[in-house]
């Protein structure tokens, strides 16, 4: 049997600090402090505890050069272990799957720690309403008592006297457009989205506007947002839960013709569905439409290969996606959102993706705005929400 490790792995030494009675009472600080090797590779998606012995084997090996088992003398129970945790690789058809994981993240062209932060940053089963709770960190007045003053809002490089005055434009409907701009945590399920202004939406921020052929397999999209490379990696994943002539359901947008693919139901009603996935924001659970930004590593990686920044482009492009989405349904009369608090795990699983060729990365959402703001949006323009005469 013929042995390597696998293409990726950092170790990091952690330390658990835990309430120590007798430690206390000892004459200590009262805390007992644990430390902990763990690997981190990206191919596995979760931490593995190593001790010394593992350790230094990994460090040994190359990631690149088969070589025979027997040749390192190492002991059998840790030879086995790690061939079983999938940090060593084998030719055995036993270790068949653990090989095909990290063969495929070798495919893929990962940049190393672009992979782990992928990999480590993903969740599961996240609820960050409570978390809020607990943390007493619910309001902005909370957070500021919780974890004293932000950051100065805009940094201060000189003197007032030493700077450049611009005039302030007359503005135009496309200022207009901007101040109206505002993140919508307050949908009206009880209103239907028209078919129609749904597929503008849809078109103008997520469909190819033209194509560039360069050959028979080579082809280049035309979007409405930058993409690095040219590449438009961003697949998009629709949630519909209130749009006319649309089946509530789960749908896969196919940009270049402008259309949807049925995928199989959840396995649950689907706004409890949509609230597992957002990490449990209700405020977005009755958006008619729900949209996870998925790209496709592998295209963007086919060209930006162990590159430092390709990852840094994938999610740029969810920016320049979101903040297309929210201007088309601004102008639509629509409200629209985006978050980052989601659990990707679960998202996965239910579209059927493997997370190194295909993730999550963001949610965005639009329809139509409640008549009430029930849950706190910032508008201090007033421009979406007048107040109210006393």
């Amino acid at each position: 049997m013929r042995i390597r490790r696998c293409a990726v792995v950092y170790f990091e030494p952690r330390e658990q600090v835990e309430f120590d009675l007798a430690e206390l009472l000892g004459g200590g600080d009262g805390l007992h402090r644990e430390r902990r090797w763990l690997a981190l590779a990206p191919h596995l998606g979760k931490e593995i505890e190593v001790d010394g012995d593992e350790r230094e084997l990994l460090g040994v090996l190359s990631p690149g050069q088969w070589i025979e088992a027997d040749s390192i003398g190492a002991d059998g129970g840790t030879l086995a272990r790690l061939l079983r945790e999938g940090l060593l690789v084998s030719d055995a058809p036993e270790h068949a799957a653990m090989r095909e994981r990290d063969e495929s993240l070798r495919r893929t062209y990962w940049h190393p720690l672009a992979a782990t932060l992928h990999a480590f940053t993903r969740w599961s089963g996240v609820d960050t309403v409570q978390n809020q709770k607990d943390s007493g960190t619910e309001t902005a007045v909370a957070m500021r008592q919780v974890l004293g003053a932000p950051p100065v809002e805009a940094a201060r490089r000189v003197e007032d006297d030493a700077r450049v005055h611009l005039p302030r434009i007359a503005p135009t409907s496309f200022d207009d457009l901007l101040a109206r701009r505002a993140t919508c945590r307050n949908f009206d399920a009880s209103r239907t989205l028209p078919f129609d202004t749904f597929a503008q939406v849809l078109q103008r921020v997520f469909a190819a506007q033209a194509e560039v052929r360069v050959t028979d397999d080579t082809v280049f999209l035309k979007k409405n947002v930058p993409s690095g490379g040219g590449l438009h990696p961003m697949e998009c994943y629709l949630i519909v839960q209130h749009v006319d002539g649309v089946a509530p359901g789960l749908y896969h947008y196919q940009s270049q013709v402008h259309a949807l693919e049925p995928l199989p139901a959840p396995k649950k009603p689907l706004r409890e569905f949509v609230m597992d996935m957002v990490a449990q924001q209700h405020w977005f659970a009755d958006a008619h439409v729900v949209v996870m930004l998925s790209p496709r590593f592998d295209r963007t990686f086919w060209k930006y290969r162990h590159h430092a920044k390709g990852y840094r482009v994938v999610a740029l492009e969810g920016g320049h996606l979101s903040q297309t989405l929210y201007l088309a349904a601004t102008d639509a009369g629509l409200g629209a959102f985006i978050t980052g608090a989601i659990n990707e795990v679960e998202l996965e699983q239910a579209f059927g993706l493997d997370p190194i060729h295909q993730g999550a990365l963001a949610i965005c959402g639009f329809g139509w705005r409640g008549p009430v703001m029930e849950t706190a949006e910032l508008d201090p323009a007033e421009r979406v929400w007048q107040r109210a005469e006393g």
